[in-house]
């Protein structure tokens, strides 16, 4: 076997290559739900809007997305993930959108 595919055979059969992504913080998918996020939202799948591991890749070493992020769930807005528009989520509050979004970027 040349050594290159030899390589690549043992770094696609190695575990890591096979893991699933780590699960996910119960208390935050708990939030998430009582704050009507999982209606158009998932982790790992795109629903209505882009799932959040989607986001987090996007928005990953930009600390300053954050209050443009939680701005953006509050008021609501489109453009960025489509031409989906994203409804005001104020009744969630903005503390907890806070806490949402960053548990949102810091997903693998």
């Amino acid at each position: 076997m040349k050594p290159k595919a030899l390589i690549l055979s043992l770094v696609l059969s190695s575990p890591l290559a096979l893991a699933a992504p780590p699960p996910v913080d119960p208390a935050m998918l708990e939030l998430a739900d009582q704050s009507r996020c999982l209606t158009c939202h998932d982790v790992d799948e795109t629903l209505r809007g882009p799932a959040w591991r989607d986001v987090a890749k996007r928005y990953r070493g930009q600390p300053e997305v954050e209050e443009v992020l939680v701005k953006k769930v509050y008021e609501g807005g489109g453009g960025v993930w489509g031409n989906d528009y994203m409804s005001a989520n104020k009744r969630a509050g903005i503390d907890n959108i806070r806490v949402l979004v960053r548990w949102i970027l810091t997903l693998p």
